[in-house]
């Protein structure tokens, strides 16, 4: 059997929200106690995760005083430097105090917009001291419930500017740090701004630094949408603007379930997996996943290790799936080229396009030719399957 720890080199991390969850949800209270930052990342280290990704307040009260703050960050440091423990990405918490009810950067109060960019700041500076490279901006509440209530067309504005703003901060700071926008069609909001990866896509060629902006789509959000979290990874990809991502796992058209990675949707995982793999993604593979609710802190401890051992099993699965003789014959001849027009590759010209009406195709055969899709299909179930 194939060794399937996780190790410091696949760059396995979680949240101190995710696996620090207390089961709480809108039908119960908690669960389990709330365990401390610190503890939280021994618990990380215990459990072979490379890095530990954090809201503001998930390590610092939003009313903490500031001789409360750097006690908090300097015993949390202390913490990331016994266990080897990294921070790559942070965030802020624009969406849990009552203050942010209407949103944080598209709020219709200016006093709200100013306070948003304020904490923003403060938080950066936090991320930044703990060593994250990449900052991401999820807009929980940046949304509405009724169309009465703000102008679209006057939030993507104000969204624009704040991004614009604080990405002139990271610039007058020096700091060495990337942007990354998280789509959500809906919840908490009953619609939420920027709700794909391409409208974030959209929205980023409208900043002033497009650059230092780019995408952490989740698995969860892009299926509660109904869409195909692979395609949209592709956009991103292929856009050059995957800069983050988040693994979890989420059945078509539910409320945000953030499953145990390829615990319910284990074909859409592998194809997930395998494309990271194939185009030599070297970003963190972050889970934004949380333990089942029955669950205690032993439960919580296993729901990480699965998250990091399915990764790698899928892995392992899309190297064989790689090298099997059979599926790659498919492959080959469903791409079948015997190069006849490779003279369109390189774009267009007159002489091409005048070759290519003067061309004749056999329509009615190239109709009739089967593609054996369904054979493909059945040969990487029975790979995931464990019987090739």
């Amino acid at each position: 059997m194939s060794d399937y720890t996780p190790k410091p080199e696949h760059k396995f991390t979680f949240g101190l929200w995710t696996v620090g969850n207390v089961g709480r949800d809108p039908f119960g209270e908690a669960v389990r106690h709330r365990m401390s930052p610190v503890e939280i990342v021994h618990m990380l280290a215990e459990v072979g995760a490379w890095g530990v990704n954090l809201h503001d307040n998930d390590l610092v009260p939003i009313d903490a005083t500031p001789a409360e703050r750097d006690q908090i960050v300097r015993e949390f440091k202390q913490a990331l430097a016994d266990t080897g423990i990294v921070v790559p990405m942070a965030t802020t918490n624009l969406f849990y105090d009552p203050i942010f009810k209407d949103g944080a950067f598209t709020s219709n109060d200016p006093r709200v917009r100013a306070y948003a960019l304020q904490k923003t700041m403060r938080a950066i500076d936090l991320g930044v001291e703990l060593g994250a490279k990449v900052y991401v901006f999820w807009g929980g509440r940046e949304g509405t419930e009724t169309d009465a209530s703000k102008s679209a067309l006057e939030s993507g504005k104000r969204f624009r500017e704040a991004l614009n703003f604080l990405c002139a901060y990271v610039k007058d700071n020096g700091y060495d740090l990337k942007f990354a926008i998280e789509p959500k069609p809906n919840e908490p909001r009953s619609d939420i701004y920027l709700p794909t990866v391409g409208s974030a896509l959209g929205f980023i060629a409208t900043l002033d630094h497009p650059e230092m902006v780019g995408l952490n789509p989740e698995v969860a959000h892009e299926h509660m949408a109904g869409l195909n979290f692979l395609h949209a990874i592709a956009q991103a990809w292929d856009a050059g603007k995957l800069f983050h991502i988040d693994l979890n796992d989420q059945l078509f058209g539910r409320y945000d379930q953030d499953f145990r990675f390829g615990s319910v949707m284990l074909k859409q995982a592998f194809f997930l997996v395998k494309f990271l793999e194939d185009m030599g993604y070297e970003g963190s593979r972050h889970f934004d996943a949380h333990a089942y609710r029955t669950e205690d802190y032993e439960g919580v401890k296993a729901f990480a290790r699965g998250c990091m051992r399915t990764y790698l099993i899928l892995k392992e699965k899309a190297a064989r799936w790689n090298a099997d003789p059979e599926i790659q014959a498919l492959v080959q001849q469903i791409n079948a080229d015997d190069g006849t027009y490779s003279y369109l590759s390189g774009g267009y010209s007159k002489d091409k396009a005048e070759r290519l009406k003067a061309e004749s195709f056999d329509v009615p055969a190239l109709g009739k030719r089967g593609l054996p899709y369904e054979q493909l299909d059945q040969l990487t179930v029975e790979l995931l399957l464990g019987v090739r």
